[in-house]
């Protein structure tokens, strides 16, 4: 599959089943399209300036296997068709990619559940709600995100330990948690990490380093961003 992310020029950029032909699809923003392993494709564009786009080749046999889904969805070519959920959801994952911190794993793996299941949802009746995860299942799954921090974790090893696929997990664990597993992850760091503020005198630096953040720039941003305040605020309004 590919979305286009960005374009300046002054005719669109647009797909081609052959070099000659034109798209018989008309032009939509933010359009996406879908081919098939080994389908030829021609990309036009009259006067290109500028493009950035995201290719994702798709394993469909591994796909359906992790996430407990037919995918036969991904076989039939598509050119210039719009989803902006989807849209979306490719543009968060290429925005994450090549990311340092440990929560970028669960996020990446989330992502890519979502997009799998938004290319599903578009051409199949979307089923009903996922339940909760079981007691033993939830308690599982937090004992290892409790153990593992900072490191980064695998969403397919969630999964397995709760005995699921990790499309089925993924939605599990929001319904139970009500948040998704990355966001959890995240928010357990933070935690974690007002901890130390309190009851170590570590610099912002070292809390920084210990949880796994990029710096002390990137762990007050994200802090900042969970808690409403700076960690070095939050430290001050807590020890007075």
């Amino acid at each position: 599959m590919n979305v286009l992310l960005e374009e300046v020029s002054n005719s669109p950029c647009e797909p081609r089943y052959r070099e000659h032909l034109p798209c018989a699809t008309g032009y939509t923003p933010r359009h996406l399209y879908m081919a098939p392993a080994g389908m030829e494709l021609w990309g036009y564009c009259a006067d290109i300036r500028y493009a950035k786009d995201v290719t994702l080749i798709f394993d469909i046999p591994r796909l359906e296997e992790r996430f407990g889904v037919q995918l036969d969805c991904l076989n039939t070519p598509r050119l210039r068709f719009s989803n902006d959920p989807l849209w979306g959801l490719v543009k968060l994952l290429a925005d994450a990619v090549g990311s340092e911190d440990p929560t970028a794993r669960l996020y990446g793996d989330g992502l890519t559940a979502a997009i799998v299941a938004r290319l599903v949802m578009a051409t199949k009746e979307v089923g009903p709600e996922a339940g909760k995860l079981a007691p033993w299942q939830l308690r599982r799954v937090l004992e290892y995100l409790e153990q593992s921090l900072p490191d980064h974790v695998a969403l397919a090893d969630l999964a397995a330990l709760s005995g699921l696929s990790q499309w089925h997990f993924s939605r599990a664990f929001k319904a139970s948690t009500g948040l998704a597993p990355y966001q959890w992850q995240l928010e357990a760091r933070i935690k974690r990490s007002q901890s130390l503020l309190l009851d170590t005198r570590a610099t912002l630096e070292q809390v920084a380093e210990a949880l796994g953040f990029a710096d002390a720039v990137h762990f007050g941003k994200t802090f900042r961003k969970i808690v409403g305040t700076t960690p070095a605020a939050w430290r001050k309004a807590k020890k007075n």
